[in-house]
C-alpha cells in the first residue's frame, strides 16, 4: 500500500461510472482528491511502486487475485469486496481512469468545459470556461442541459449527467463528441461539442468595492496553496480578505496546509490518524495574521476544504460565513491491484486543531447566509475594523 493519502469527496458508483463523482468536481465544483505532505509519504508514493498490500487493502486485493485465478473480472471482485466493507468512500479505478484522477489533481481533465448543478430536478449550467469547446458553441450560465447523447438528463443526479457529458472511458474520450440538448427562455437547441483536454486554473481573485479582496479556490489543485499565498501577499495593505471555498470539494490536502500558511503564523492546522497511528499537519511561520478575513463555505464545500476551514475557525483567525459544510473528513489511501487497477480505501479521519470530527458533521459558520453571504462578508469585514 502506497504511502499517499487522498482526501476526496463521495464516489461511490460502479467501475463504469467511477468517475462520475470524482470528476463531477472537477466538471462541476473542483478538484477531487487530495494527498498529504511528502513527508509523510513513504518513498515509493505512487501505487505502482508500492510495497505489499496490508490490511483491508489485502482483502480486496486477495479477491481480486482470486478472481483472476478463477477467470473472471477482479475489478468486479475488488468492487465487491469494498461494497461489503461497508466502506462509503471506497473505490475501484482501471489503470486508465486512476490516470486520469491524478491528471485532475494537477488542475488537467478532459471534457467541454462546462459546470452544472441541479435545481428543482433540472441540470442548470453554472458556469462555462473560457477558450472550451462549450464557450465557443455559446453556451452561456443559466441555460439549462435537458439532454445529453439523446438522453435525458431531467430528475438526474448531476454526478451521472457528469458522467454521460465525460463519456464512457474517460482515460480515452479526448476527441470524441457528445451532443447536448440545451434550453434558453423559449429557445430550445442542440449542439455537438468535441471533449478535449483542459486545464484550469482553480484560484482567481477579484476586488470588489470598498477594498475587498475575494480569493475563490474552486478546488486544491497543485499549486493552488501558493496561488492563495502570492495572492495575499499582493493584496492592498488597507483591504480586507474573503476566502471563498463554496462549492470547493477538496482536493490536495498538501495545498490546503499551504493555503492555511497564507493566514497562520505557523501552529496546528489538522491532525489525522493513519491505521491508528496519530499525526499532525502544521502551517508554516509568516503567514498574514493581522488583516480581517471571513471564509464563506456552503454544503458543497467538502474534505481539504473543510480542514482549512475548521483550523481558521478553531484559531480565531476568520470568521466563517455561509452554511454548514459537507461534513467529509476522512482519509483515503490508494492500493495497486493485481491487474494493475487500484482500490482506494478509508484508513482514518481527519480533526480539525481542537479536536472536532468533520466526518459526518461539517463545519459549522460563525454567521448563517445564504445567496447574500459575499454581501454578508462585507459587512462582518466592516465590523471587523478593516
Amino acid at each position: 500500500m502506497s504511502g499517499r493519502a487522498l482526501f476526496c469527496q463521495p464516489r461511490r458508483v460502479r467501475r463504469g461510472s467511477a468517475l462520475t463523482l470524482v470528476f463531477a468536481s472537477v466538471l462541476v465544483a473542483g478538484a477531487a482528491t487530495g494527498s498529504l505532505p511528502a513527508a509523510d509519504r513513504e518513498p515509493a508514493a505512487h501505487p505502482t511502486q508500492a510495497a505489499a498490500p496490508t490490511g483491508r487493502h489485502a482483502e480486496v486485493a486477495e479477491a481480486a487475485e482470486e478472481a483472476m485465478a478463477a477467470g473472471t473480472s477482479p475489478v468486479e471482485a475488488a468492487e465487491r469486496a469494498v461494497s461489503r466493507s461497508g466502506d462509503r468512500w471506497g473505490a475501484v479505478y482501471s489503470p486508465g481512469e486512476y490516470e486520469e484522477f491524478e491528471d485532475a489533481l494537477d488542475g488537467r481533465y478532459t471534457g467541454v468545459g462546462l459546470w452544472a448543478r441541479e435545481r428543482s430536478g433540472r441540470i442548470e449550467v453554472t458556469r462555462v470556461g473560457s477558450d472550451t469547446p462549450a464557450a465557443d458553441a455559446g453556451i452561456r450560465a443559466g441555460d439549462r442541459l435537458r439532454s445529453v447523447d439523446g438522453e435525458r438528463v431531467d430528475g438526474r443526479p448531476v454526478t451521472e449527467v457528469v458522467s454521460l457529458l465525460r463519456g464512457d472511458d474517460v482515460a480515452e474520450s479526448a476527441g470524441t463528441t457528445v451532443r447536448l440538448g440545451l434550453e434558453r427562455g423559449t429557445r430550445a437547441w442542440s449542439e455537438t461539442l468535441r471533449r478535449v483536454r483542459l486545464s484550469r486554473d482553480t484560484v482567481t481573485v477579484d476586488e470588489l468595492l470598498g477594498r475587498i479582496i475575494v480569493v475563490k479556490v474552486g478546488a486544491f489543485t497543485k499549486g493552488s496553496g501558493d496561488q492563495v499565498r502570492a495572492a495575499v501577499e499582493e493584496a492592498p495593505a488597507d483591504a480586507g480578505l474573503v476566502l471563498d471555498l463554496r462549492g470547493n470539494s477538496g482536493g490536495l490536502v498538501a495545498e490546503a496546509v499551504t493555503a492555511a500558511s497564507a493566514f497562520l503564523d505557523g501552529g496546528l492546522v489538522a491532525t489525522y490518524d493513519v491505521e491508528g497511528e496519530q499525526r499532525a499537519l502544521h502551517a508554516e511561520p509568516g503567514g498574514d495574521t493581522a488583516r480581517p478575513l471571513v471564509a464563506l463555505v456552503d454544503g458543497g464545500t467538502m474534505s481539504a476544504a473543510e480542514l482549512l476551514t475548521g483550523a481558521l475557525q478553531d484559531r480565531g483567525r476568520a470568521v466563517v460565513v455561509g452554511s454548514r459544510t459537507f461534513g467529509k473528513g476522512s482519509v483515503q489511501m490508494p492500493g495497486r491491484l493485481p491487474d494493475g487497477s487500484v482500490a482506494e480505501l478509508t484508513v482514518g479521519h481527519y480533526r480539525t486543531p481542537s479536536g472536532r470530527g468533520v466526518d459526518g458533521h461539517g463545519i459549522t459558520p460563525d454567521l448563517e447566509a445564504d445567496e447574500q453571504a459575499l454581501r454578508r462578508a462585507g459587512t462582518v469585514l466592516a465590523g471587523l475594523g478593516r
